[in-house]
Protein backbone atom coordinates (compact mmCIF):
# COMPACT_ATOMS: atom_id res chain seq x y z
CA UNK A 1 0.00 0.00 0.00
CA UNK A 2 1.09 3.67 -0.66
CA UNK A 3 0.99 6.52 1.61
CA UNK A 4 -1.25 9.49 0.43
CA UNK A 5 -0.48 12.93 1.86
CA UNK A 6 -4.57 12.82 1.30
CA UNK A 7 -4.41 10.21 3.82
CA UNK A 8 -2.82 12.13 6.69
CA UNK A 9 -4.86 15.76 6.33
CA UNK A 10 -6.61 15.71 9.60
CA UNK A 11 -3.82 14.57 11.93
CA UNK A 12 -3.63 17.65 13.56
CA UNK A 13 -0.92 16.85 15.22
CA UNK A 14 2.83 17.38 14.14
CA UNK A 15 4.11 13.84 12.62
CA UNK A 16 7.29 12.75 11.10
CA UNK A 17 7.13 11.11 7.67
CA UNK A 18 9.43 7.91 9.36
CA UNK A 19 6.89 8.21 12.28
CA UNK A 20 3.95 7.65 9.89
CA UNK A 21 5.12 5.11 7.73
CA UNK A 22 6.11 3.25 11.15
CA UNK A 23 2.32 3.77 12.28
CA UNK A 24 1.39 2.33 9.18
CA UNK A 25 4.04 -0.32 9.17
CA UNK A 26 1.94 -1.39 12.96
CA UNK A 27 -1.19 -1.02 11.62
CA UNK A 28 -0.63 -3.07 8.69
CA UNK A 29 0.78 -5.66 10.77
CA UNK A 30 -2.18 -5.47 13.27
CA UNK A 31 -4.74 -6.03 10.33
CA UNK A 32 -5.03 -9.95 10.19
CA UNK A 33 -8.30 -9.47 8.28
CA UNK A 34 -5.71 -8.03 5.62
CA UNK A 35 -8.93 -5.21 4.62
CA UNK A 36 -7.21 -1.57 5.36
CA UNK A 37 -9.20 -1.91 8.58
CA UNK A 38 -8.63 -3.04 12.44
CA UNK A 39 -11.27 -4.73 14.29
CA UNK A 40 -11.75 -5.05 17.98
CA UNK A 41 -10.01 -8.63 17.68
CA UNK A 42 -7.43 -6.89 16.13
CA UNK A 43 -6.57 -4.28 19.03
CA UNK A 44 -7.10 -7.36 21.83
CA UNK A 45 -4.03 -9.12 20.17
CA UNK A 46 -1.94 -5.97 21.40
CA UNK A 47 0.04 -7.65 24.67
CA UNK A 48 -0.04 -4.43 26.40
CA UNK A 49 -3.46 -3.84 25.59
CA UNK A 50 -4.85 -7.29 27.30
CA UNK A 51 -2.68 -6.94 30.17
CA UNK A 52 -3.95 -3.45 30.75
CA UNK A 53 -7.01 -2.83 32.84
CA UNK A 54 -8.44 -0.35 30.93
CA UNK A 55 -7.47 -1.83 27.75
CA UNK A 56 -11.39 -2.83 26.63
CA UNK A 57 -11.83 0.98 27.12
CA UNK A 58 -9.03 2.11 25.40
CA UNK A 59 -9.40 -0.03 22.19
CA UNK A 60 -13.13 1.27 22.22
CA UNK A 61 -11.70 4.74 21.95
CA UNK A 62 -10.20 4.12 18.50
CA UNK A 63 -14.01 3.18 17.29
CA UNK A 64 -17.07 5.62 16.43
CA UNK A 65 -20.33 5.54 18.11
CA UNK A 66 -21.93 2.24 15.90
CA UNK A 67 -18.68 1.75 13.82
CA UNK A 68 -16.64 -1.74 14.04
CA UNK A 69 -13.62 -0.93 12.24
CA UNK A 70 -10.64 1.66 12.71
CA UNK A 71 -9.04 3.08 9.20
CA UNK A 72 -5.78 4.37 9.04
CA UNK A 73 -7.02 8.08 9.75
CA UNK A 74 -9.17 7.21 12.77
CA UNK A 75 -6.29 4.87 13.89
CA UNK A 76 -3.47 8.08 13.43
CA UNK A 77 -6.47 10.50 14.97
CA UNK A 78 -7.06 8.39 18.19
CA UNK A 79 -3.48 7.73 18.88
CA UNK A 80 -2.77 11.45 18.38
CA UNK A 81 -4.25 12.33 22.23
CA UNK A 82 -1.13 10.30 23.49
CA UNK A 83 1.15 12.32 21.45
CA UNK A 84 3.12 14.88 24.43
CA UNK A 85 0.99 18.36 24.58
CA UNK A 86 2.33 21.04 22.04
CA UNK A 87 1.54 24.73 21.53
CA UNK A 88 1.83 24.80 18.17
CA UNK A 89 -0.95 26.83 15.93
CA UNK A 90 -1.00 24.90 12.67
CA UNK A 91 -1.68 21.95 14.39
CA UNK A 92 -5.37 22.84 15.43
CA UNK A 93 -8.15 20.50 14.88
CA UNK A 94 -10.65 21.96 12.58
CA UNK A 95 -13.16 21.10 14.64
CA UNK A 96 -12.24 22.29 17.95
CA UNK A 97 -9.82 24.64 17.12
CA UNK A 98 -6.94 22.84 19.49
CA UNK A 99 -4.55 20.66 18.44
CA UNK A 100 -5.71 16.95 19.52
CA UNK A 101 -3.35 16.69 22.24
CA UNK A 102 -3.89 19.81 23.72
CA UNK A 103 -4.33 19.43 27.34
CA UNK A 104 -8.15 20.56 27.22
CA UNK A 105 -8.39 17.37 24.17
CA UNK A 106 -6.62 14.84 25.97
CA UNK A 107 -8.72 15.29 29.24
CA UNK A 108 -11.77 15.21 27.33
CA UNK A 109 -10.09 11.83 25.92
CA UNK A 110 -9.37 10.55 29.48
CA UNK A 111 -12.89 11.64 30.37
CA UNK A 112 -14.91 10.03 27.40
CA UNK A 113 -12.71 6.36 28.56
CA UNK A 114 -14.92 6.88 32.19
CA UNK A 115 -18.11 8.23 30.78
CA UNK A 116 -19.20 4.66 29.66
CA UNK A 117 -22.97 5.89 29.16
CA UNK A 118 -22.08 9.43 27.25
CA UNK A 119 -24.14 11.20 29.55
CA UNK A 120 -21.69 13.98 30.05
CA UNK A 121 -21.14 12.41 33.90
CA UNK A 122 -19.13 9.86 35.79
CA UNK A 123 -21.09 8.44 37.66
CA UNK A 124 -20.25 6.74 41.36
CA UNK A 125 -20.54 3.26 39.65
CA UNK A 126 -18.73 4.14 36.23
CA UNK A 127 -15.70 5.32 38.80
CA UNK A 128 -15.83 1.92 40.80
CA UNK A 129 -16.09 -0.03 37.98
CA UNK A 130 -12.98 1.78 36.61
CA UNK A 131 -10.96 1.75 40.02
CA UNK A 132 -12.49 -2.03 40.97
CA UNK A 133 -9.90 -2.84 37.47
CA UNK A 134 -6.71 -1.61 39.28
CA UNK A 135 -4.23 -3.49 41.11
CA UNK A 136 -5.31 -4.75 44.88
CA UNK A 137 -3.47 -1.99 46.99
CA UNK A 138 -5.81 0.63 44.89
CA UNK A 139 -8.87 -1.26 45.34
CA UNK A 140 -7.73 -1.78 49.40
CA UNK A 141 -7.96 1.91 49.23
CA UNK A 142 -11.71 2.35 47.89
CA UNK A 143 -13.64 0.36 49.88
CA UNK A 144 -14.63 3.39 52.28
CA UNK A 145 -16.43 4.16 49.01
CA UNK A 146 -18.80 1.23 49.21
Amino acid sequence: SVLRPSTLLCLCVPVSHSQITRLYSRFHSLDKGENGALSREDFQRIPELAINPLGDRIINAFFPEGEDQANFRGFMRTLAHFRPVEDNEKNKDLTSGEPLNSRTNKLLFAFRLYDLDRDDKISRDELLQVLEKVDVEQKMSIRFLH
